[in-house]
Order: structure tokens, then C-alpha cells, then sequence
């Protein structure tokens, strides 16, 4: 049964489309499930094969001009789209793709203030390249990656970007000063992190961070971003 989209929308609506549904238990859990339950997000999971109509909830089809595998069908995306951005002011349509624009902690904090997502996992070699055009009628269309490589399906890429955007939307983290000091949010890695005892198995706690010196903790931490981007990220400081 297809899920109503004409209830009233909560300021950060996330909607899913996939064939695999099920794959998004896990966010039922931790601070996104709780969010969800208190109604800061309202996140939609959605069975692609509940806008078909043959017996057999067909969703693809053999690939024009030949080659290996299946390509998905467009009518059953352009009715769940249909449906889902039924009432909404132009929602941001991702699409989870190799092809697609790279995903970085930018793409998250933008995504984040948008009102309405939706999401749509494609499987197999692919969706209709006209689907994407379709969408572009209904609303802004990005297509997205993870990086340079290739999954099965668009889910654990949904999953990943659920995950970085709905934990910037305000409320989810309790504590949001967490938020500005993770890597990647000023551009470079996270400085090191250390909790009791302050002396583990012949390995101490740099004693800069036992000293009670604010001022001089910030500018060491600050140091160990540089050193450490420096070290594995050296692109980050070159952009």
C-alpha cells in the first residue's frame, strides 16, 4: 500500500524509494531513530515495486541498443515521484550514482537545510536516463556519489548520506558545538581524541591536554588538524 503524502510535513521531510525497503531498519536506531520519534525528522521509506502494476511488480526491463543486465523502468519512478512531491515546493531529488557529483560534508550541510528530500536507489545497471529528466520537472535534481567506485544499488549510499545530513538538522546531536570541531567541517581532519586513564598500557595522554590551559589546548588541537591533513589528506589542504 502506498504511503500518504498528503498529511502535514514536518520542516525536514526525507523520503526513500527502493526496491529493498527493509535494508533501512538500521535507522530506527541511535540519535536518527529517536529523532524520528520525536518528530524532529520525518523520514519516509518507500517500496518502488507499490507503483507497478502487473502481477509480477515489474521493475525492469532488457537495456535498448543490448548489453549485460537490466535497466530500470521509468513509469513506476515517475508515479512514486509523482506521488511524493505531490504538495511540495520543489523538493531536492537525489539520486545515489557513480556517475554523479562526489558527496562531501558541503553536500550534507546543504542538504540539510533543505525542507524535503527524496531519495530514489536505483538497482541493476541503472534507471531510465529519462527519469532523471522527468524529475526535473517536479523539482531539483542532483545525482550523487559516494566516490570512485561502484555498489550494487543506491542504498548504502542513501543510508551514508541519511546518516551525515539528518545529523546536522537541528536537535538531532544534543550537543551542537559536537557538530563544528568533526573533520571536514573547516576543511581539515579531526584533531586526536583521548578519555581516562590518562596512562593506558604504557601509552599517555599528551600532557597539553592535562594542563587546564584552554588558549593553549585549542592552538595544540589546531596543530594536530594540520599535521594530520597534512599527513593523510594533503588534497584537502591544497584545494
Amino acid at each position: 500500500m502506498r504511503t500518504s503524502t498528503r498529511s502535514a510535513r514536518s520542516a525536514h521531510r526525507i523520503d526513500v524509494v527502493s526496491i529493498f525497503p527493509s535494508y533501512f531498519d538500521g535507522l530506527t536506531l541511535s540519535l536518527l531513530g529517536k529523532a524520528r520519534e520525536s518528530g524532529i525528522l520525518d523520514l519516509r521509506i518507500h517500496d518502488l515495486r507499490d507503483w507497478t502494476s502487473d502481477r509480477h511488480r515489474t521493475v525492469d526491463d532488457t537495456p535498448y541498443g543490448g548489453g549485460a543486465g537490466m535497466v530500470m523502468k521509468p513509469e513506476p519512478w515517475a508515479l512514486a515521484l509523482d506521488d511524493l512531491a505531490a504538495g511540495s515546493d520543489r523538493p531536492t531529488i537525489i539520486f545515489p550514482s557513480p556517475a554523479g557529483e562526489v558527496f562531501h560534508q558541503k553536500t550534507a550541510r546543504e542538504f540539510s537545510e533543505r525542507e524535503h528530500l527524496i531519495i530514489g536507489c536505483g538497482r541493476y545497471e541503472g534507471i531510465d536516463e529519462r527519469v532523471f529528466e522527468y524529475a526535473a520537472t517536479l523539482g531539483e535534481v542532483r545525482l550523487v556519489s559516494l566516490g570512485d567506485y561502484v555498489l550494487n544499488g543506491g542504498e548504502v549510499a542513501a543510508m551514508a548520506m541519511i546518516e551525515a545530513v539528518g545529523r546536522l538538522i537541528p536537535g538531532v546531536v544534543g550537543n551542537p558545538d559536537s557538530l563544528v570541531e568533526e573533520s571536514h567541517e573547516d576543511g581539515l581532519l579531526e584533531y586526536p581524541s583521548y578519555t581516562k586513564p590518562s596512562s593506558w598500557r604504557d601509552r599517555a595522554v599528551p600532557d597539553i591536554l592535562l594542563s587546564g590551559n584552554h588558549a593553549a589546548i585549542a592552538a595544540w588541537r589546531h596543530e594536530q588538524q594540520l599535521a594530520r591533513t597534512e599527513s593523510r589528506r594533503p588534497d584537502l589542504l591544497s584545494d
